[in-house]
């Protein structure tokens, strides 16, 4: 099994607001940036957004250190929240839970790759962490840059 090392984070200018996403994905000597952005959302969804959509590179199962600052995204399946969301259909009652066709699509992926979530802190010391806010935030200024045309 290839093994992948993923750094993610997902920003928000105002929450709800225009939202960006970036992810660096390292595999052996080979590194690919990744960023996008969202008109309408929140902070929480650009999070497991960059997951996913780092994720969906690998064309292959992989053993995955992935890196966020979200500890939403990291307890999910750290404490092991994601199976009993997934037990209940991702309600909380009647309810959807917030963010069930995102959280739908990482427990998919969870089941095709081996995936290790790592948390770390956010605007600190780390530099890929830093990368991939900046990479977020530089997303949200295009997309804020578009609007305006």
């Amino acid at each position: 099994m290839k093994k992948v090392t993923i750094y993610t984070d997902g920003a928000c200018s105002g929450n709800p607001g225009v939202g960006g996403w970036g992810a660096i994905l390292f595999y052996n000597e080979f590194k690919k940036e990744i960023s996008g952005y969202c008109d309408l959302t929140t902070n929480n969804r650009m999070e497991l957004t960059a997951a996913i959509e780092a994720l969906n590179l690998l064309k292959e199962p992989c053993e995955v250190d992935l890196y966020s600052d979200s500890a939403y995204l990291v307890n999910a399946f750290n404490e092991k929240w994601i199976y009993g969301w997934k037990k209940k259909d991702f309600k909380k009652g009647e309810n959807d839970i917030p963010n069930k066709d995102l959280w739908q699509i990482l427990y998919d992926n969870h089941n095709k790759h081996k995936i290790n979530f790592i948390k770390v802190k956010g605007h600190a010391d780390n530099e890929f962490n830093n990368r991939c806010d900046k990479l977020a935030t530089d997303a949200i200024k295009d997309c804020k840059k578009e609007r305006q045309q």
